[in-house]
């Protein structure tokens, strides 16, 4: 069975939670992080060096980085529904991966941490304004490109990409701050709420 190392209130854990039940995979998770096993320790570090969540285990074979277990469970579980094989139809839900992973995430960070975690260490109220700022110029992006395919990130259909970027989605919508109206987030929001994986493992945390 599958091993995932983290806890759920990290939004890239989620990912591949949710990647687990999309893809029907049955699972173990084991709790490591603030307040739970330290990932500090030289036995996590061996698993990531980097001492961060979350770590995938399967069987004598570990992998890190969110996007990247997201794309190696697909590929070895029959998930061409959700990264497909043709070459443009995944790089397409490639570029929104790593823009998810880059430029969105990099936005939000500052501003979420204060806003939501109160983190003592991100207390400067013109610092949060800029993620604040950049945030929703990112979000402006993806209102247009969900303007364009009228359903998901990277067409018509639902796939890794929509994982990624919809935890952001809602992130932004659990975050306390004034939101500027977008039709068209609005809309993709209420559809992959609806979805099995996201009501098991996203609903209730930001």
């Amino acid at each position: 069975m599958l091993k995932i190392l983290g806890k759920r209130s990290s939004i890239n854990v989620r990912k591949v939670l949710w990647a687990c039940a999309e893809l029907g995979l049955s699972h173990q998770l084991e709790e490591w992080g603030s307040g739970c096993s330290d990932v500090n320790t030289d036995a996590f570090k061996a698993l990531n060096p980097n001492a961060m969540m979350p770590v995938l285990i399967d069987g004598d074979f570990v992998l890190w980085e969110s996007n990247a277990i997201l794309r190696y469970l697909a590929n070895c579980h029959g998930g061409s529904a959700l990264y497909p094989l043709e070459p443009r139809a995944r790089a397409r839900v490639d570029q929104w991966l790593d823009w998810q992973a880059s430029d969105l995430n990099g936005a939000w960070r500052y501003a979420f941490m204060a806003l939501v975690r109160h983190s003592p260490e991100h207390g400067d109220a013109q610092q949060t304004q800029r993620s604040l700022d950049a945030w929703h110029r990112f979000m402006r992006v993806l209102e247009g490109r969900l303007v364009d395919t009228g359903a998901y990130v990277a067409g018509e259909t639902f796939s890794l990409a929509d994982i990624a970027v919809g935890l952001s989605v809602h992130r932004w919508y659990q975050t306390p701050f004034e939101h500027p109206h977008l039709d068209a987030v609005d809309d993709y929001y209420r559809r992959i709420e609806r979805r099995a994986g996201f009501i098991a493992h996203c609903t209730g945390v930001p």
